[in-house]
């Protein structure tokens, strides 16, 4: 790899000399500035004591579970004249809450007051409206590189626009990163909800600053179902629970802690990992289960890191879908891994099991304990789990028209420290493209330079992996030259679905099709490693009309 990495050792009174993360934390610099080019710092050491979460005691909160939203009336959208439509109103504010009993009360950022915000559910072809109004403070709560494109000091340093991952949207409602605004503004988003049924979820996507209004606690779910899917008899209503995980740094006065670089004027750092992991906004919860099926939906809200999710005592989880909906049939999986922005919709049967507990587990640590009462509605008549779910039916790729060769990369400076990411190349302002026509079919193959994964999320669409291929880095270092070095690797079962979010794995060519269906006019595609997304490894794509 081109960059040097640091590892630290998080303790009850702050940093120790030994590892504790899977992941490591690294530093760069952002862009330069005017003055010329930056030296690579080093992680700062933070300026207070951080919290060491295996000194706190385990399972003695209740989970929270994030209210349903509800709309407050109805309102004809201006683009939509003549039809008025459900409307719901989605404030940023700040506030505070524990994250564990015995940790102080820590300020966040949330929607209608709580993060997880409250869970918007939705039907296939039923439309609705949503105001999302800033009325967060003027100052921004963690710290902004006013170096990275977007965040630069003649902006306001608190600045809002929302992203429902996964929606088909039009260009004007989809979170455009350069439409952020400031405290005491709003916007309308027109939301079709014209989608198969999937676990969506809504989060910040304002340029530069991404990382750290999603670190601050904006984030929620967003729930779509058709007729197709409640047919199937699925657990629902309060047997059907969102989970929403994420990592932090908590200072010892309760406060959140965001990883820094030494030099002040440069702050960023290129991944931002946490040694303590909230699931739906608190460490450590618990709650109280029936035995019998529970629908899990697991959302991986994390700046950068991944989980590798398991159930104790070996107990399975069967999975029924992924980033945009149902797959073909159940898999019954020991482990789920989740990358940054990726779903999966799990059941779990905790049938037989009275009385018991099982966690849910990331390797070593534990995230949620799951107590089953000890007793359960004898009468209750126990519903197989389908066989079958949706037809997945597989995009030929003869149907593509055309193939795009887009590179993962960074680019370092001259003591080969990695200073800014990018795809194919370019830099966000660099002219767009990729323009795919609406309705074609394309074959993006993603060639990942680095020595990291990279979740990539394109807004707008769904598609389907096509294959992880091994590839010669050095023939393209040195000619460009694309040459594969093994066959194909095509996607796990649990992979075989619509995806949205793909992981491109180092040392390989991820290829995925894709169908360019929607509204014309121009989106985003980006990695979801926060910090690479802020510091440009977001590209601007524009979806042009057919004939």
């Amino acid at each position: 790899m081109s960059f040097s990495r640091r590892r630290f050792l998080l303790g009850a009174g702050g940093l120790l000399a030994a590892p504790l993360f899977p992941e490591l934390l690294r530093a760069a610099p952002a862009m330069p500035m005017a003055d010329g080019p930056r030296m690579a710092p080093q992680l700062a050491e933070p300026n207070q004591p951080l919290v060491n979460p295996a000194t706190l005691p385990r399972f003695v909160d209740t989970l929270p579970l994030p209210p349903v939203a509800r709309p407050i009336g109805q309102r004809e959208h201006p683009a939509h004249p003549g039809r008025r439509l459900p409307l719901y109103r989605m404030e940023m504010r700040a506030f505070q809450a524990r994250l564990h009993r015995d940790l102080p009360p820590t300020t966040l950022w949330g929607y209608q007051g709580s993060s997880p915000g409250p869970t918007l559910e939705a039907k296939r072809g039923e439309p609705f409206l949503i105001e999302w109004a800033n009325a967060l403070p003027t100052h921004h709560l963690l710290p902004i590189d006013h170096g990275i494109h977007g965040a630069e000091k003649d902006r306001p340093d608190v600045r809002t626009v929302a992203h429902v991952h996964g929606a088909r949207v039009g260009p004007n409602d989809d979170g455009w990163p350069e439409d952020a605004f400031a405290p005491g503004h709003s916007l309308l988003y027109h939301y079709p909800n014209a989608q198969d049924a999937a676990t969506l979820w809504y989060h910040d996507h304002a340029m530069g600053i991404t990382r750290l209004n999603i670190y601050a606690g904006l984030y929620g779910a967003y729930l779509l179902r058709d007729p197709e899917e409640q047919a199937l008899a699925l657990p629902d209503g309060e047997h059907e629970l969102p989970l929403i995980l994420c990592d932090r740094l908590i200072a010892r006065d309760g406060q959140l802690y965001y990883p820094v670089s030494d030099d002040p004027a440069a702050p960023w750092v290129s991944e931002a990992y946490g040694n303590a992991t909230l699931c739906n906004g608190k460490l450590y919860p618990f709650i109280e289960v029936e035995p019998r099926r529970y629908r899990l939906r697991l959302i991986n809200a994390a700046n950068a890191r991944h989980y590798e999710l398991s159930l104790s005592s070996r107990h399975p989880f069967v999975q029924i879908g992924s980033d945009q909906g149902l797959l073909p049939a159940p898999l019954e999986r020991m482990r789920v891994e989740l990358y940054p922005a990726e779903r999966a919709d799990v059941v779990v049967d905790f049938s037989g099991l009275d009385g018991q507990t099982v966690e849910l587990r990331q390797p070593s640590e534990p995230l949620l304990q799951f107590r089953v009462r000890n007793r359960g509605d004898k009468n209750a008549v126990s519903v197989a789990m389908p066989t079958a779910l949706r037809a997945v039916p597989r995009i030929d790729p003869a149907s593509a028209t055309r193939e795009r060769i887009l590179t993962v990369g960074e680019m370092d400076d001259a003591n080969g420290n990695a200073m800014m990411m990018t795809l194919g190349g370019h830099h966000w302002s660099d002219p767009i493209t990729e323009d795919p026509l609406q309705d074609s079919v394309e074959i993006w193959s993603l060639v990942n330079l680095t020595g990291d994964a990279h979740p990539i999320h394109l807004h707008l669409v769904r598609f389907q992996i096509l294959e992880r291929r091994p590839y010669d880095l050095f023939a393209w270092n040195e000619r460009k030259e694309l040459k594969y070095t093994g066959p194909g690797q095509p996607p796990p079962p649990h992979e075989a679905g619509w995806k949205d979010t793909v992981r491109a794995d180092p040392d390989m060519v991820t290829r995925i099709i894709v169908r360019f269906e929607g509204e014309p006019g121009k989106y985003v595609w980006h990695c979801h490693l926060l910090e690479h997304e802020d510091n440009e490894m977001m590209r601007p794509f524009k979806l042009l009309p057919k004939g």
